[in-house]
């Protein structure tokens, strides 16, 4: 018998095909510094504002060097971000891309994400080695560009939907904060989605906790650049925060982050009213692989390699539930705390809002 591999023929056009793919594929990540770069000397805001614009006026403007600024035009005009004129030798910077690029109030703005993904890939040599010992990289120990990204990408999506459509859509919620409940917001980061409920609801109180100090210090000054006073922030993890009687857990993409979910769940059931709601805000996918072969699911997927599950193999247990996790799992992670009631009640393209009860 012959141990000889068989002879596959090679289809040169597809493999020229996804060569070309690959190159694009490298654009877009290196794509992804030239938005963080963009994004922080400020050439996106310079655009929106001047309209068709030299490299050099671009560079005067915003006071960087005009070699830079060429590079980064050209770069943003073969990616398909800004239009060229080839007569004028300007570049435009198009409305719809400038509401996506400057607007931080706007469900569409996009600096966050790219923000967090550049941060996360810093981090790939960490993750590497992780993966080869089978330990963890917690959250804590990465850099400022993912945590500052992080809350730079969920908040206008929190913004936009948080208090007008996902707090209505949970059962009798709205009533009880509008009238005065207590609640918590668990793993709050830096505080952007408490604070949004504090000044929607001034007669309801909020504490928000999160394991990571140096998240809750920006909370806490987050709190008192915008002048609430009825909420409050205190280091914990999940599976210790304090207090009792809770009208109101939220949990905003991070329960997948947690190394024992189900102990987070347990604490939940411990500490919320006999008649309290868990809002659980997760990633947007379903329960299929296959589910989440989509533009969205892929970056997801791509963090789920990179951050989130590291982030939970770092913690005890470990469970690694995946940004992916789709609610089937998230439903089994309530069921074994006790929870009775779970049902999806809000979605967006990047995010779903389950209603879980006791």
């Amino acid at each position: 018998m012959s141990l000889t591999a068989p002879q596959t023929t090679i289809d040169t056009d597809k493999l020229m095909s996804f060569v070309f793919r690959a190159v694009d594929e490298v654009g877009a990540t290196l794509n992804a510094a030239l938005v963080v770069m963009g994004d922080k000397l400020g050439y996106y805001r310079d655009l929106a504002q001047h309209g068709p614009t030299t490299p050099a006026q671009l560079a005067e403007r915003t006071q960087t060097a005009e070699p830079y600024a060429r590079e980064w035009l050209n770069a943003q005009a073969a990616g398909g971000y800004v239009d060229y004129d080839p007569a004028t030798k300007r570049y435009t910077l198009p409305a719809e891309h400038a509401l996506a690029m400057t607007d931080p109030d706007s469900a569409a703005f996009l600096p966050g994400f790219f923000q967090i993904a550049l941060g996360t890939i810093h981090d790939t040599q960490h993750i590497v080695d992780a993966a080869r010992s089978g330990a963890g990289y917690g959250w804590h120990q990465h850099g400022t560009d993912v945590h500052v990204g992080c809350e730079r990408f969920f908040r206008p999506s929190y913004h936009a939907n948080l208090v007008d459509s996902w707090i209505p859509a949970l059962e009798g919620v709205s009533q009880k904060l509008a009238e005065g409940a207590l609640v918590a917001d668990v793993g709050c980061g830096h505080g952007a989605s408490t604070i949004l409920l504090a000044q929607a609801f001034p007669g309801s109180t909020f504490v928000g906790s999160d394991y990571h100090p140096e998240s809750i210090e920006t909370a806490r000054t987050r709190a008192v650049e915008a002048g609430v006073e009825n909420v409050r922030f205190e280091v914990a993890s999940a599976q210790e925060f304090g207090g009792q009687g809770y009208d109101l857990v939220a949990m905003f993409d991070c329960l997948h982050d947690m190394g024992d979910p189900v102990g987070a769940a347990r604490r939940v059931r411990e500490a919320i009213a006999d008649d309290g709601t868990w809002m659980i805000v997760e990633p947007m996918a379903g329960d299929h692989v296959e589910d989440n072969f989509t533009s969205v699911g892929r970056a997801y997927y791509g963090f789920s390699t990179l951050l989130c599950t590291p982030s939970s193999l770092s913690q005890d247990v470990g469970l690694a539930l995946g940004t992916q996790a789709g609610p089937a799992r998230i439903r089994d992670v309530t069921a074994a705390a006790g929870f009775t009631r779970f049902r999806t009640v809000a979605e967006t393209p990047f995010n779903r809002v389950i209603e879980v009860r006791p």
